[in-house]
């Protein structure tokens, strides 16, 4: 079965043209026009992936990836935020918020479908690595694409988790962030996107004890991020 994605924006026009180009690269595409179709569409349809507007009639995109990440049986839902607002504050948010991903308008169909192959292969896992890797109390299986601490389950995105399978895979190493992004992400780093810094402060979130001063994810100054070995 064709995985399916979501397009929710109240352009229709955008919609189409969105549609038409994952219908090409053979996805299977559920549309919405405004936020309660959307989330209606998410509980019901179970999409594989979410396109989705920040700026829409009834609600933005921001409480839309608040709820969907708030339900923990949808929480891993991949999101891609598709937005006119290009203010890097806007991009933050949404990344804090739990986005895997952000593209502006006007943007490049074929681009678009590049990200959304990122982020789905990101979500399915990486099957051919059945191991599991363990840093204190902190757990990633990377077969079953789960993180624990303390034995404890953490919901993370699956950005967040291929970040963090990159960290534990070498602990100590101090990445930058074209590293992380290439790596973990899939893409190429452009030099300004800060967008890194968002998911590494949510997976601090998640997984350390005291995300304002934390053990695991250490910040090397002038470089990027290291994960503590010690």
């Amino acid at each position: 079965m064709n995985q399916r994605i979501l397009v929710v924006d109240d352009d229709k026009q955008i919609v189409r043209l969105v549609q038409s180009y994952l219908e090409q690269a053979g996805y299977a595409v559920l549309t919405a026009y405004d936020g309660a179709a959307a989330l209606r569409a998410i509980r019901t349809e179970r999409p594989d992936l979410v396109v989705l507007d920040l700026m829409l009639p009834d609600q933005d995109g921001w409480s839309i990836t608040r709820t969907v990440r708030a339900d923990t049986s949808q929480a891993d839902l991949p999101i891609i935020m598709l937005t006119a607002r290009i203010e890097d504050t806007d991009k933050i948010v949404g990344l804090e918020l739990g986005a895997d991903d952000y593209i502006a308008k006007p943007f490049n169909p074929h681009e678009l479908v590049a990200r959304v192959r990122a982020v789905l292969r990101r979500a399915s896992g990486a099957p051919a690595q059945s191991r599991v890797i363990e840093l204190g109390a902190l757990r990633i299986d990377l077969d079953r694409h789960a993180v624990t601490r303390d034995n404890q389950a953490l919901d993370v995105t699956p950005t967040e988790f291929d970040l963090l399978k990159v960290l534990m895979e070498y602990p100590g190493h101090a990445f930058t962030r074209a590293e992380l992004i290439e790596k973990g992400l899939g893409y190429t780093y452009d030099g300004l996107d800060r967008g890194i810094d968002s998911h590494i402060k949510n997976l601090r979130k998640k997984i350390e004890p005291d995300p304002v001063n934390p053990t695991y994810i250490q910040t090397v100054y002038g470089v990027g991020y290291r994960l503590d070995a010690s």
